[in-house]
């Protein structure tokens, strides 16, 4: 068992999500920064799925009842075990917990959000094949609170010792595909002068501060599927781009989806967003 010590703002267990239920609602969750999730279970021996914890900004402190072999990736950030510091190579932080220990991850200097995977996994009970926390819909195991304990699975494998986690940080430039709905827009405007991360984001949605986009077309839509990295455009004008806990359905017009979003899970209140046109 872990117990946890100091939760911090938003700890929560996720994994690789719950795509496939959007039919009935559902949306995929998971982690937002999916390959340093995933790189993180393969350095401690984890299948790729296997669930980790995903902290926000101000990390979080663990006891582990017996040993462990953990691993952090992501955000850039100093960890203690037994307030011993813990080196960083490559981009991750690996090492060896003994029983009783305390691994103290502390306040991201760079990028927003750490991911702690564990040999062996983060054994809650899944919910529609995961065990992902869902901050819209409540799915999956509430968020951490101090004094909460979770189960550890046994580990099954090697760790592999592969790859290497982006950096996260600096100006983001993302690819978009415009459709269903830029013609509802000028959007002209998403090319022009750059916008910046509102601290209104969450794992919901990455919110957008800058030029309105303006209006070609009056009415209103009725609702409609979004999908992972839909941008959407409420009536402010000011672009929203929708993350791991999206919703299934909305009013707004989308004016396009981006192609990868995991650089917006480690990108802090006011950094730069530019939108490059796909084909």
């Amino acid at each position: 068992m872990i117990t946890v010590l100091r939760a911090g703002p938003l700890t929560t267990v996720q994994d690789q999500g719950r795509p496939g239920w959007a039919h009935l609602g559902v949306p995929r969750s998971g982690a937002l920064d999916a390959p340093a999730l995933r790189l993180a279970n393969r350095f401690v021996g984890n299948p790729d799925d296997a669930a980790g914890l995903e902290t926000t900004m101000l990390g979080c402190a663990l006891r582990f009842e017996r040993p462990a072999l953990v691993a952090v990736t992501g955000a850039v950030a100093d960890i203690d075990v037994d307030s011993r510091p813990v080196e960083r190579l490559r981009g991750c932080q690996l090492f060896e917990v003994p029983a009783g220990g305390v691994v103290d991850v502390k306040r991201a200097t760079r990028g927003v959000r750490s991911y702690i995977a564990v040999a062996g996994g983060i054994a809650v009970e899944p919910v529609l094949g995961s065990r992902s926390t869902d901050t819209l819909s409540g799915l999956g195991p509430a968020r951490l609170a101090d004094g909460d304990t979770l189960p550890v699975g046994v580990p099954t494998a090697a760790p592999m010792l592969v790859g290497e986690p982006a950096r996260p940080g600096g100006e983001l430039v993302l690819g978009i595909h415009l459709g269903p709905r830029d013609d509802w827009f000028d959007t002209k405007g998403l090319f022009g002068s750059p916008y910046r991360i509102s601290p209104l984001s969450n794992r919901v949605g990455s919110r957008l501060a800058g030029t309105a986009l303006t209006r070609t077309r009056a009415g209103e839509l009725p609702s409609e599927g979004v999908v992972l990295g839909a941008v959407q455009v409420p009536a402010d004008g000011q672009p929203i781009i929708f993350l791991a806990d999206h919703p299934t359905t909305g009013g707004y017009p989308v004016v396009g989806v981006i192609d990868d979003v995991a650089p917006l899970a480690q990108a802090q209140t006011g950094t730069t967003v530019r939108f490059r046109e796909l084909d």
